[in-house]
């Protein structure tokens, strides 16, 4: 876009809005998204806009069974609006896009941009030639152009990234439409991991996730095999970064030396995400995973021994086709002996274009559903009694903002463990920021969170706290024409949300 075009646009202070579903590949997009939108002039909409801006970005998911039935249910709605603002624009992309490609326009023409995966970087060029050509843009990538981590961005959250260390997935798994969409592994370069990161910590930020779709597979295009633990050794070196997370890992890549650097590098935390998906051999096989029962729970025992106190959680599909009862009472066995602290469970459904969605023995609704009820009350009371062993421990927690929904009634803030498990405290007399840190004593234990009811022990201030007092004030000081909002801070969640799988990662 011409500097004429940027500042037109500053003038005219257009504002965009982002609608994200999916996994954490997809936030880490549309962050990136975001960051482009404003480098190009525009400014955010407020929260609560509900479509109310000059630019609506969709960055879609296609894991789903119905993701294109609510695509174009939102796109509906947003097309008498459109008609009542002349120059509003409607751009889609992400996983749906890049599937679907010109199938978007011809369901919904009031869209004018549709971009895909591999070509997030060319929204604001798409945008300005849509306008000026009065025709919808329609470009898909088929390899990746450049890695999302180095694009412009703005980060959600100013104490926490996400750190894209590889795009693509080189399995094969039945059930999974990624490798696909987002291609094969390609890794970045290492030297541009570690200097995003001491960028990143530079400008305040303590903890990071390092992000793929098979993260731990990182090193593949070189053919070093221990460069993700490397990796997290290095990380373990850049002064001021506490915390370091992943997601998501597959058994597969998941070797002896990753846990060495896990266990042995101070700011790696003692956490694991590790999608299970089945405990029966039979369905594993189904699936194209390439490990079965016994080697998944080998790992976890060898993580356990090294790191006693790790919290791990995985994901799990019931009713994949074909799934006998004897199956699925495997999966309930290796949840018992695993002892997850959390686990995404997921009913199974077709995903269009993946082979499972034709495999003959598709399990009845009502059968999924019981089994997934089964599941779901052994997870329930597994993670709640891993919970309770917390009681009486003294845990460093990072603050956070927007995690406790009650935290205005109870007069409670809220934060991440270590290990990720969340945290209410009560709020202590001395101010306390987004990013610092408080030692509390846990009293009382739930299956999801953890409770801390007496005064902390302890407020450390840091610099990411102060990092995210500055970005709050100078927010704050804008003037109203080109306001962008009080961020909304928070560490960005490490773990799929429960409603919906982690779009093939792991």
């Amino acid at each position: 876009m011409s500097s004429g075009n940027r500042s037109e646009a500053v003038d005219v202070q257009k504002s965009y809005e982002v609608r994200t579903y999916g996994c954490q590949m997809n936030v880490h997009d549309s962050e990136r998204l975001s960051g482009l939108l404003e480098d190009a002039g525009y400014v955010r909409a407020p929260e609560g806009s509900d479509g109310d801006a000059d630019v609506v970005v969709f960055n879609t998911c296609a894991v789903r069974e119905n993701a294109d039935n609510k695509l174009y249910g939102n796109l509906g709605r947003l097309a008498p609006m459109k008609t009542r603002r002349p120059g509003m624009q409607i751009a889609v992309g992400g996983c749906l896009a890049q599937k679907d490609r010109d199938t978007i326009v011809k369901r919904a023409p009031w869209v004018d941009v549709v971009f895909g995966t591999h070509n997030i970087g060319k929204l604001p060029v798409l945008l300005e030639r849509a306008r000026v050509q009065e025709e919808a843009q329609i470009e898909i990538a088929e390899s990746l152009e450049a890695f999302p981590s180095t694009l412009p961005t703005r980060r959600e959250s100013v104490y926490a990234a996400w750190v894209s260390i590889s795009v693509g997935c080189n399995n094969t798994c039945t059930f999974c439409i990624v490798p696909a969409l987002r291609g094969k592994e390609k890794d970045r370069r290492t030297g541009d991991i570690l200097a995003e990161i001491e960028a990143l910590v530079a400008e305040g930020v303590s903890e990071i996730t390092l992000l793929g779709q098979n993260v731990n597979a990182y090193g593949s295009d070189i053919g070093d095999r221990e460069a993700f633990s490397k990796l997290l050794r290095a990380c373990g070196k850049i002064e001021g970064l506490e915390r370091v997370r992943f997601t998501s890992p597959h058994p597969r890549d998941f070797t002896d030396d990753v846990i060495a650097a896990m266990a042995e590098t101070p700011n790696v935390m003692p956490q694991l995400h590790m999608p299970m998906q089945s405990g029966s051999d039979r369905v594993l096989k189904a699936m194209r995973r390439s490990y079965r029962q016994e080697r998944f729970l080998g790992i976890i025992e060898k993580v356990r021994a090294a790191m006693p106190d790790a919290a791990i959680s995985t994901d799990i599909i019931v009713g994949f086709p074909g799934e006998t009862e004897e199956d699925f009472e495997q999966t309930m066995h290796a949840v018992r002996e695993a002892r997850f602290a959390n686990a995404f469970t997921f009913q199974y459904s077709k995903r269009p274009g993946t082979p499972a969605a034709d495999m003959d023995g598709q399990i009845p609704k009502e059968v999924v559903q019981e089994r997934y009820m089964r599941l779901s009350a052994l997870q329930e009371q597994i993670s709640w009694d891993e919970n309770k062993k917390q009681v009486g421990r003294t845990l460093d927690v990072m603050v956070a903002e927007g995690e406790g929904r009650k935290d205005g009634a109870t007069r409670r803030l809220s934060g991440r463990a270590p290990d990720n498990r969340l945290v209410h405290f009560t709020q202590p007399e001395q101010p306390v920021r987004p990013g610092d840190v408080v030692t509390v004593e846990i009293t009382y234990a739930a299956p999801h969170h953890l409770l801390a009811e007496g005064a902390p022990l302890a407020v450390r201030p840091t610099r990411a706290g102060d990092a995210w007092e500055k970005r709050t004030t100078e927010a704050a000081a804008k003037p109203a024409g080109v306001m962008l909002g009080l961020p909304g801070i928070g560490a960005p969640d490490p773990l799929p949300a429960a409603t919906a799988p982690a779009c093939g990662i792991g």
